[in-house]
């Protein structure tokens, strides 16, 4: 698929599923202020202020994916702790991700603890041991990969050197791949890169290029050559190399020409910790809807450029990433087509966020309008409103309708504060989008009733809820445009 593209792509990429194999952590983030030395020692003393947790490592890149829009299955190993328990329970169930953990007694899990202050890491913490597998926990790993291997678009290999991805289990899983044609992407940690031999694209970062090599990559034309060097070292189809500031150098063996080098996307950097869990994350997803590894690469990029303003290892949002793709060239990030407000939707409900969806033409934006869109904000988390094509608008309201084009119309909507996402609608009524989206709010006017509601039944089949809201008196579209027609014929 051609760079033109990226934009059905990222669309397409919704629901793709990604096996996602590799060391999972816990990452715990301890913020703090240091306001004096320890008397006892020349250390910083971190005044307690709040902590949090999330998944690091392949699970790192398994929320991303989610996040992004995408199916992922995680597998990984676990020890029998607590940290074991809160990444298998609630981590996961959060993020919506399904996984399969080795479990492995006497062993403990990673545990990467990062203290902060004012922004700054002052010191990490890690608990660790590296996993040696027997032979039947290597074939325990790759029988859970076999198990969902039918319904798998992309693999990622996510190597920590924890000791997960021996060589024995990652040249089975890229055979495994290979014979179905699917792609496999590597984020390395082994300098001996002949492991990973028969992958798509490997996604090593600048020090680990230059530790591979022996080359000073800190050029665009160094870091090409050590690109090209690399793919052939390891026998891959691609190299996509991220250089921080500097942004990535790509080498695909299929295209033709040199390697690339593109710059980094200018943003303010608050973490980066995890960016290279969401390059991966982005590209991966972009292999499995199509795209072309350099094409990928550039997604990918944009994508670490918001991960990084993020703070801790933060994941990276649809709408987020199809704001800085498309945001300035395409129109208001609000405006969306159907599938991208599926994939907003689905994230939101993952963020435990309560979905509301409202419809009509909305052709001349009033202050009845405003009110209601205003209550129908205030009945859940999240409000995304479904205008009637043009086409559709002619339909219900006749051949003078609508005064406003559609685009108009959707623009002058996602300006409402009130408003969260925009998307339009062909069919004469809403009811496949709501069926597809299903929302947890189903919003009119009070000017119907809940048997007149289209897709109510629907809703509250599914447990959601229909909410009337009250109207403002003396407001519609219709009266305006009469109005107007009878100021202009006196």
């Amino acid at each position: 698929m051609r760079s033109g593209n990226l934009k059905v792509a990222t669309e397409n990429w919704l629901g793709k599923h990604v096996c996602v194999l590799g060391d999972v952590m816990l990452d715990r983030f301890v913020y703090g202020q240091v306001e004096r030395v320890s008397p006892e020692a020349p250390v910083p003393v971190l005044q307690f202020q709040s902590e949090t947790v999330m998944l690091g490592g392949a699970g790192n890149v398994a929320r991303n994916i989610a996040a992004l829009g995408g199916r992922v299955t995680l597998i990984g190993a676990l020890g029998e702790d607590k940290s074991a328990e809160l990444i298998a329970g609630s981590l996961i169930a959060e993020e919506g991700i399904e996984a399969y953990f080795l479990r492995r007694p006497g062993v403990p899990t990673t545990v990467k603890t990062r203290f902060v202050s004012d922004g700054q890491q002052i010191m990490r913490l890690d608990v660790e041991r590296k996993q040696d597998l027997t032979e039947a926990e290597s074939d325990d790993i790759v029988g859970s990969f076999e198990t969902a291997l039918a319904t798998i678009d992309a693999v990622v290999l996510s190597d920590y050197a924890k000791g997960i991805l021996t060589p024995a289990v990652i040249g089975r899983i890229i055979a495994l791949a290979g014979a179905r044609t699917i792609p496999v992407v590597v984020d390395p940690k082994s300098l001996d890169v002949k492991r990973y031999a028969g992958a798509t694209a490997l996604t090593p970062n600048r020090s680990e290029a230059e530790a591979i090599t022996h080359l000073d990559c800190r050029t665009d034309e160094s870091a090409q050559t050590a690109a090209r060097r690399i793919c052939e070292l390891a026998g891959v189809d691609s190299v996509v190399m991220t250089r921080g500031a500097q942004g990535m150098t790509i080498f695909d063996s299929a295209a033709a020409g040199a390697a690339i080098s593109v710059p980094a996307v200018a943003r303010e950097v608050f973490d980066v910790s995890g960016a290279g869990d969401t390059v991966v994350a982005a590209l991966a997803l972009s292999l499995a809807a199509g795209l072309d590894v350099t094409s990928g690469a550039r997604v990918a990029n944009a994508a670490a450029g918001i991960a990084v303003g993020k703070r801790g290892t933060g994941v990276v949002r649809a709408m987020e990433l199809a704001a800085a793709l498309f945001g300035s060239a395409q129109g208001d990030p609000k405006i969306v087509e159907r599938r991208a407000a599926l994939a907003i939707v689905c994230d939101w409900k993952r963020q435990g966020l309560k979905v509301g969806f409202t419809n009509g033409c909305f052709d001349l934006l009033h202050p009845g309008h405003v009110e209601l869109l205003k209550r129908s904000r205030a009945g859940c988390d999240r409000l995304l409103v479904a205008l009637n094509s043009d086409a559709s608008a002619r339909r219900l309201k006749g051949p003078t309708r609508p005064v406003q084009n559609e685009t108009a119309r959707a623009r002058v909507m996602a300006s409402i504060a009130s408003v969260d996402l925009v998307t339009l609608f062909e069919e004469d009524t809403p009811l496949e989008l709501i069926e597809l989206l299903k929302p947890d709010v189903l919003i009119k006017g009070a000017d119907y009733t809940i048997e007149t509601v289209v897709g109510a039944d629907i809703v509250q089949a599914y447990g959601g809820k229909v909410l009337l809201v009250p109207l403002e008196a003396g407001h519609s579209t219709s009266s305006i445009i009469a109005r107007g027609a009878k100021e202009s014929a006196s």
